[in-house]
């Protein structure tokens, strides 16, 4: 099992495991996925009329304007906030190098767009975005900023969303991380119940190993 591997095979795992959460937080920024306003470096070509910047000086300007609408309407800019948190992980992904992890520098990015979804949160949206969720997912990561309860908050919204067993066993996991055993439990035993008949013994099995927070790190390291 990956959460058994020791030495130089673990630090080979958990570099795969962070790019794997860099490509897959940044295919979600790249794409814009369920944004409503104009977000992604896909939607940022539409925008270059002759301009000849690089892709993050055109990120960089996209934010400029929508740090003025938050500014301007905090109470009602949760598009805006949106838009932010993709765009300042995109930032942040961007000064990432092959398997080396977030530099310091990068970090700055990562808190503005943990930042952003908090508020994001805290504005009670109607519909939670889960592939926004996706991305904050990333920023919470023990291999990014490492804060538990916040990446447990995110999973906690893609599960409710997707409402499928993968989904609350990975709830199972950034739980466990977080310490919350009561959440832990119920999720292990949602996914349990959506489980196919023919997988629930296996998937039990994987939540009780998911819920032992050496199990649920899953072999990823930590950044201060």
């Amino acid at each position: 099992m990956l959460f058994d591997l020791q030495g130089k095979r673990r630090r080979v795992v958990q570099a795969t495991y962070l790019t794997l959460a860099i490509l897959m937080g940044g295919g979600l920024v790249l794409f814009g996925i369920g944004g409503d306003v104009s977000g992604g470096l896909f939607d940022a070509f539409s925008e270059r009329s002759g301009n000849t910047g690089g892709g993050n000086d055109l990120v960089e300007k996209r934010i400029d304007r929508n740090e003025k609408k938050v500014a301007a309407t905090p109470q009602s800019s949760e598009a805006a906030r949106k838009a932010l948190v993709r765009d300042y992980y995109q930032l942040a992904v961007a000064q990432t190098g092959q398997n080396s992890g977030f530099p310091d520098d990068a970090k700055d990015e990562l808190r503005k767009a943990a930042a952003n979804w908090k508020a994001y949160v805290a504005s009670e949206p109607a519909r939670a975005d889960a592939s926004l969720a996706n991305v904050a997912l990333q920023i919470f990561d023990p291999l990014a900023l490492n804060r538990p309860k916040d990446a447990e908050e995110a999973a906690r919204v893609i599960a409710e969303t997707r409402d499928d067993s993968t989904a609350y066993l990975n709830l199972v996991q950034y739980a466990a991380l977080a310490g919350d055993t009561r959440t832990a439990n119920l999720a292990a035993q949602k996914a349990v119940d959506l489980a196919p008949k023919a997988e629930r013994k296996d998937v039990k099995a994987q939540a009780e190993q998911l819920k032992n927070p050496q199990a649920a790190a899953g072999g990823a390291g930590t950044t201060p």
